[in-house]
């Protein structure tokens, strides 16, 4: 996203308005205007320190695109931009280097023609300032830029690449239209290896790595950061850096919640905490977007997964019947299909991973797999909210489909109505010919339903042998859940009892509302339900 603008938030914190660069991607932008800024530059001295062009993949919203914009600040000299900041104590020199920004968040990349087109125009804003014209090929083009910056300046240029993949992902539904940015992009970066001699520095951010062997493979030194252990903290904001930049709004929010600060600060990380960007597990990082959106907000609301959601992403999950109940659970997977993706793949796991909504839980060293599972509870919640009615093939806007409304009943003590609203949905929904994937996917739907409940009041889905289906406290009553497909509601409640299910609650002092339910797959609907 590159609209800039910011959030002021007023804290009588020294007499001094704060504000917080919500949506500011430009490091100038953020140091001129005095807005709050996390000091990442102490990564810079490392990653100069070498000559070899650097690869970082992270999630959208996670502060490349701010990352790259310091490295274009630092790269051109701007000293007053710094000052203050860990790499003012040790940079001496501050040479202004040719550098050759290259953002793919901006441009049409609807057709072949557009992406053509666009690419130009990044290319013709550098031959203007170098006084020449090309031709129609993009790698020659370039070449002669980094040649003409090298002999002009009498320094070596420096590239940087923001979203390298945005073409590709924007067309992922077209193969054609994808093979035809790959070639393009590969001749495009190819030349990034044969003009090595005009070459300081070199640094590529994109959400995936998906193809990314084939689109820089002339470039077989790339060194891909994006598992360092070094550089785990680059993006993103960790424990530490929140409680040291953040410390007025943490007081601000937690006394507008009626929270102690550490209790305010549990209830962060719960929502935004939880990635891992290595195979070291010593570093969590909260998302940077969620966290400013809340401190603005003073509130924990659901503000990543909102900004965008790839609806190529939850269609493969459904089409390849995703294990839903593994999100929770934990996903092993080797450390090679992690990695790396392929366009034509039908495994969403690693673009799960890399797009945010999957990160790393453990790591086996002895068979090199990681486990992976959902970072937090934003992304739980908003991953949930997304699939819930795609499972029964309703739009993901339907109205029909508003936990709030299951809960509003429960709590009213509505059972009979809690359980129409469900057999409703079920018999309104779009007709699927596909029996078996039917059945699986109300099942679906109603694991779902129970997740999602979790938002908002304790609710258990129990998978185990000998535990009831579903548990859902509410202040009053506790209500117990069991589902039986193509049996009866008598069964179902049969189980409860026979089992003794409420033993557990029985001295918790709420009543205890027994539910046996049965869903037809004849009738695709739940065709009966005992309550006690």
């Amino acid at each position: 996203m590159n609209d800039y603008f910011h959030i002021t938030c007023y804290i009588d914190y020294m007499n001094k308005p704060r504000y917080l660069p919500i949506g500011i991607q430009t490091f100038e932008k953020i140091r001129v205007d005095n807005a709050v800024y996390v000091d990442k530059t102490q990564f810079i001295e490392e990653l100069t320190h070498y000559k070899c062009p650097y690869f970082l993949s992270r999630p959208r919203r996670f502060g490349k695109s701010l990352f790259l914009s310091t490295l274009r600040s630092y790269f051109e000299g701007r000293k007053d931009l710094f000052e203050g900041l860990a790499i003012s104590k040790t940079e001496t020199e501050w040479k202004k280097y040719p550098v050759f920004y290259f953002d793919f968040n901006v441009g049409d990349f609807t057709t072949e023609e557009n992406f053509r087109n666009s690419l130009s125009k990044k290319l013709s804003g550098y031959e203007e300032i170098y006084g020449f014209h090309g031709g129609e090929n993009f790698a020659d083009r370039f070449s002669d830029l980094l040649k003409a910056a090298h002999e002009q300046t009498e320094l070596q240029a420096v590239v940087l690449v923001d979203e390298y993949d945005k073409p590709l992902l924007n067309a992922i539904d077209d193969p054609a239209l994808v093979d035809t940015f790959r070639k393009i992009l590969k001749s495009f970066y190819g030349v990034l290896k044969g003009e090595d001699a005009h070459l300081q520095f070199i640094f590529i951010t994109g959400v995936t790595r998906f193809d990314k062997v084939s689109i820089f493979s002339d470039l077989n030194n790339l060194n891909d950061i994006s598992l360092s252990e070094k550089y785990s903290a680059i993006c993103g904001i960790s424990q530490k850096e929140l409680e040291e930049n953040f410390a007025p709004e943490i007081e601000s929010m937690a006394e507008k919640n009626g929270y102690t600060k550490d209790e305010c600060i549990a209830r962060l990380k719960k929502n935004y905490d939880g990635y891992h960007f290595s195979k070291i597990l010593n570093n969590d990082i909260y998302n940077p977007f969620s966290l400013l959106k809340a401190f603005s907000d003073l509130s924990f609301g659901s503000y990543w997964f909102s900004t965008g959601t790839p609806t190529f992403l939850t269609k493969m999950m459904l089409d390849m019947s995703f294990d839903y109940k593994s999100l929770e659970e934990g996903i092993d997977v080797d450390s090679r299909s992690l990695e790396e993706y392929r366009l034509n793949a039908t495994e969403p796991v690693p673009l799960l991973y890399q797009t945010g909504y999957l990160t790393i839980k453990d790591y086996e060293r002895d068979f090199d797999s990681y486990t992976i599972g959902v970072p937090n509870e934003e992304v739980k919640f908003g991953l949930y909210k997304r699939l819930l009615p795609l499972y029964l093939g309703y739009p993901t806007d339907d109205k029909k489909i508003e936990i709030v409304n299951f809960l509003k009943e429960l709590r009213a003590g509505k059972v009979q109505e809690f359980m129409e609203r469900i057999n409703n949905i079920f018999a309104a929904a779009p007709k699927q010919t596909n029996q078996k994937q039917y059945e699986l996917n109300c099942q679906a739907f109603i694991w779902l339903i129970f997740k999602l409940m979790g938002e908002f009041v304790l609710c258990e889905v129990q998978n185990g042998k000998g535990r009831s289906d579903a548990v859902v406290w509410q202040k009053d009553a506790i209500y117990i859940f069991e589902f039986k497909m193509d049996g009866t509601a008598q069964e179902a409640m049969q189980q409860i009892n026979s089992k003794d299910y409420p033993i557990a609650y029985k001295n918790d002092g709420r009543k205890i509302v027994k539910v046996g339910v049965n869903y037809s797959s004849a009738e695709k609907q739940l065709t009966e339900w005992v309550i006690e």
